[in-house]
């Protein structure tokens, strides 16, 4: 037979078993090798059975302990295959972790994925080491050195840690990045008014549109209790006002009927619910109600009728139908019912907020002139109304605002009639409780006045610099509309009503 190192192996096994003292399995065993290398071997076995079981049980005994020797040495190069390419790799990334920072030797980092890790961590580092050169703020200050610190520790513990679990420190990196973004984006807001300038003069729009609004300030409760959720509320909304008359107008506990109001000469008389007025009207729809030159407007009950009222005598002067706009809660904001027509004013005058069939929906803008009631100019937007939770106007522009939380909205929306253009923001809003629903802007003060579930609360509204202006981007016309701004012509000419 040809040597085979296996069957070699087998018989350098056997040979131990021939020992002095003890019975021999094997009693001779010739051999010899031809020329060829073919080695001749010739064993004589005793014919005791139970010494061949032996001798049988042996050789599985070594052909089993071969198996397992060549599959752990194919694991070996399985092993080693994985080592090679393990050092490719921090080969690679140490060349990285040099070229940054050159203090930094590989045996600190054996590991390629606590190498990205310390790599996220190092970018996480310069992030803030920026910030701290930006800022300005001491409360700024406090949090970004807040953030170095967690960035460090994490960081020290990434090393003293390199053998164990990095899932959790990659989290943790992951959540310091997040925090670091939203910081960065803060810090830039917060920068762009530290120096806004010179004070916004009342009635002035020498700025660049709405960048941020402060937390809210609540005053009080509606007068009329708790149960009477909806209504509106604020300042005479003139660019310049004659008095500093405020009114409040709570609709009925069924969220629609608007029936009685109150007017306050002065804020402390508003706080302290003394010199007041109080009037019953009695056909009024809804909380989209809003105070211009001494006059409120609503819509007049179960109509598309604008109602204007004089409150210095609470007596009907004008009544006229608005052209083409739903009315009976047709259209009106989320979770806001009997919305359909929402009255606002600003620096460049009258306006109402409504949708019509012909717009599907979305929300229209008409300026209107507080005199007749006429509708002077209109434009259509890409923003569909039961999707908002409000809006208002500020200085020709368009803010809407849709609802992100009990506790939060967002001004995401802007649409400005100038130009006919809009933009996109992300302005928070927070909010005592879940629904707001009189919006209304002054722009004496620069306030927003809001009905929040039965509680009066205002906020300050900043406005960009010039230089700061947020661009904008064409608006796409809605389908069914031919123009983005043109005039509304009534079909009939309106009439002068008494309810």
């Amino acid at each position: 037979m040809q040597s085979d190192p296996t069957l070699l192996a087998s018989f350098l096994l056997l040979l131990p078993l021939v020992l002095p003292g003890q019975p021999q399995l094997v009693r001779s065993a010739l051999n010899s090798m031809d020329g060829s290398g073919t080695f001749q071997c010739v064993v004589h076995l005793p014919n005791n059975s139970i010494f061949l079981q032996q001798l049988e049980q042996l050789q599985t005994t070594l052909q089993d302990l071969i198996g397992k020797y060549e599959q752990q040495l194919s694991r070996v190069k399985e092993y080693a295959h994985t080592t090679e390419d393990q050092d490719s790799q921090t080969l690679e990334l140490s060349h990285m972790l040099e070229s940054r920072n050159p203090g930094v030797t590989v045996s600190q980092f054996d590991n390629p994925a606590f190498n990205l890790l310390h790599l996220e961590l190092e970018g996480a580092q310069e992030l803030v080491s920026q910030l701290q050169a930006k800022a300005g703020v001491s409360g700024a200050m406090e949090l970004i050195r807040q953030l170095r610190n967690q960035v460090t520790n994490a960081s020290l513990a990434l090393k003293l840690l390199a053998d164990s679990d990095y899932r959790s420190f990659q989290e943790e990196v992951d959540i310091l990045e997040s925090r670091l973004s939203e910081c960065e984006r803060e810090k830039e807001q917060e920068q762009s008014s530290t120096y806004p300038g010179p004070p916004l003069a009342p009635g002035s729009c020498t700025h660049g549109g709405l960048q941020k609004v402060s937390r809210p300030l609540v005053l009080k409760l509606n007068w009329r209790g708790l149960q009477y959720k909806a209504g509106a509320w604020g300042r005479d909304s003139a660019p310049n006002p004659s008095s500093s008359l405020y009114w409040v107008s709570p609709l009925r506990a069924d969220g629609r009927y608007f029936d009685y109001y109150r007017l306050h000469k002065s804020y402390d008389d508003l706080v302290l619910l003394k010199h007041y007025e109080q009037w019953k009207m009695g056909y009024g729809d809804g909380s989209g109600n809003t105070v211009y030159k001494n006059f409120m407007y609503f819509n007049y009950y179960g109509t598309r009728d604008i109602a204007k009222v004089d409150l210095s005598s609470n007596t009907l002067v004008l009544r006229r139908s608005l052209p083409g706009a739903t009315y009976n809660n047709r259209f009106s904001y989320a979770a806001v019912p009997w919305t359909t027509l929402d009255f606002a004013g600003d620096e460049k005058g009258l306006w109402v907020l409504y949708a019509t069939e012909e717009s599907k929906g979305n929300l229209v803008i008409s300026r209107l002139n507080d005199s007749t009631l006429e509708v002077e100019q209109t434009w259509y937007t890409s923003q569909y109304k039961p999707a908002l939770s409000g809006a208002f106007m500020a200085c020709g522009v368009l803010y809407a605002l849709r609802s992100l939380s009990t506790r939060q909205e967002e001004i995401f929306y802007a649409y400005d009639t100038t130009t006919s253009q809009e933009h996109h923001l992300s302005i928070r809003l927070d909010k005592m409780l879940e629904t707001l629903h009189g919006i209304n802007y002054c722009p004496w003060d620069h306030k927003l006045y809001v009905y929040n579930d039965g509680f009066l609360i205002n906020y300050d509204l900043t406005f960009l610099t010039l230089q700061e202006k947020l661009p904008s981007s064409p608006i796409k016309k809605p389908s069914g509309a031919s123009a983005l701004s043109k005039p509304i012509k009534p079909t009939s000419p309106p009439g002068q009503e008494t309810p």
